[in-house]
């Protein structure tokens, strides 16, 4: 298991978060949204090229 992907997702979401939260205080909320939306096509990016891997080792696994 690569610990480091988990990590790298799990420091993007701390970024987006206190980023979304700045924003929002500050009376921006359209741009708090952005970010998060942002974030979040940053780490489906991030997970899009592992997810070729688990589909293979899925296929491996039960044989198709």
């Amino acid at each position: 298991m690569d610990v480091t992907l988990i990590l790298k997702v799990v420091g993007v979401g701390l970024l987006v978060a206190l980023s979304s939260q700045v924003l929002a205080k500050s009376g921006k909320d359209e741009q708090a949204m952005l970010v998060t939306v942002a974030g979040v096509i940053v780490v489906m990016l991030m997970l899009v090229s592992n997810l070729g891997e688990l589909i293979g080792t899925v296929r491996s696994l039960f044989g198709i």
